[in-house]
This record gives C-alpha cells, structure tokens and sequence, in this order.
C-alpha cells in the first residue's frame, strides 16, 4: 500500500471517452486494466465522471451552424465545441465497464452547469469555480498525486496544472492515459505540465 499522503486521481474513464463512445480516445480502453492494477498501490482513490446536461454551453449542436471540435468565445475565454458526450444518466456518461469503482472513496461528477465546461477536477474552465476536491484531498492529509486517464492533453492536463498550482505534488502515469490530440494539443500539454514541474511516468 502507497503511503496515506498520496491519492490516485482516475480521470474520466467514461464509455464515450472509449472507442465507439460520441468522443472516443484512441487506445482509451486500453488503459483500464492497468488502472484496475494500480489501484491495489492506494488508499484513497478518486474517480472524475464527465457530467453534462444536454442543454451544456460547450456541445456544438448547441450552437446552430457550428461545427464540432470548432471554437468560440464563452464568458470565461475560449471553449471547444465539442460532439455532445457523457450526457446525465446516458450509457455515454457512465463507467466504463471494465473499469473497477469499488474501491473509490469519492465520485467526482463535474461539467454539470450548462454554461460553463468543467475539464480540471480542481476548477470549472473560468478557472475560479472550485469543485471542492482540493479541500476534500487536504482534510485526509494528502499531498501527492497519482493521475491517470482520459484525455491526456484535456482533463488529465487541466487538473494536472491546477494540482500543482494548489501545491501538490503531482506525477503523470503516461501509460495510463491517453490524448486526443486536436492540432498539436497533447505536445502543448505534455511540455505546460513539464514546465510546471508535473513528474512524468511513462512504463512499458
């Protein structure tokens, strides 16, 4: 067992983040069994679950005209719009099957106010809207992070960063994620977390 200061962070390892799902990862499914691994080495455990209602701000069928994986101005900055995916309650929105929940101590549900995207486990995409794990992660004496899943370059990046910019330690399983690069956008990623100090893990 990992020391009780250092918590597993399993990103949105969700059917429609796997292939066959609205917005398939290549290769997502792969990583579940060495999640499922993984897990033994932890006490404290977190799973992020995509959450959307269908009327969500960053669908793209949202926005008449607009093509998916195009982007717009919201309020809080630039958004991709993305094919409508995890929607609330929908087969798309839930676990993957094979990936094992039981021994989660939290389900982090995020990206369920309609007018605003939710990539970081940390913050909403104003950047300012906590979720309320990093108190959830204080109160149990955490300070390192181990973070996993889907999609690399999007929400595995954005809390990576928020992660270490509230003062964790963070490490990055590459192994166990997986990007779906939009125009350069795991390589911006990959070098941001670098930069921000994020250790990275990459095993065979």
């Amino acid at each position: 067992m990992r020391e009780t200061d250092t918590a597993l962070i399993v990103i949105d390892v969700q059917n429609d983040f796997c292939p066959g799902g609205a917005l398939a990862v290549a290769g997502g499914d792969e990583i579940v069994p060495g999640i499922n691994a993984l897990m033994a080495e932890f006490s404290c455990i977190v799973l992020t679950q995509d959450w959307h209602p269908a009327d969500h701000s960053s669908f793209a069928d949202n926005h008449p005209g607009a093509a998916p994986f195009s982007v717009t101005e919201m309020p809080y900055g630039a958004q991709v719009l993305w094919p409508r995916h995890c929607v609330i309650g929908s087969a798309g929105a839930a676990f993957h099957p094979g990936l094992n929940t039981d021994p989660a101590q939290l389900i982090l549900r995020k990206g369920f106010r309609p007018g605003i995207d939710s990539y970081s486990a940390f913050f909403e995409n104003d950047r300012e809207t906590a979720t309320g794990l990093e108190a959830w992660l204080h109160a149990r004496g955490i300070t390192t992070l181990v973070i996993v899943g889907l999609a690399t370059d999007y929400c595995v990046a954005y809390s990576a960063l928020d992660a270490v910019r509230l003062g964790f330690r963070v490490e990055l399983r590459e192994h166990l994620s997986r990007a779906i690069d939009l125009d350069g956008s795991l390589e911006e990623a990959m070098a941001q977390m670098e930069d921000a100090g994020v250790v990275m893990v990459n095993m065979p």
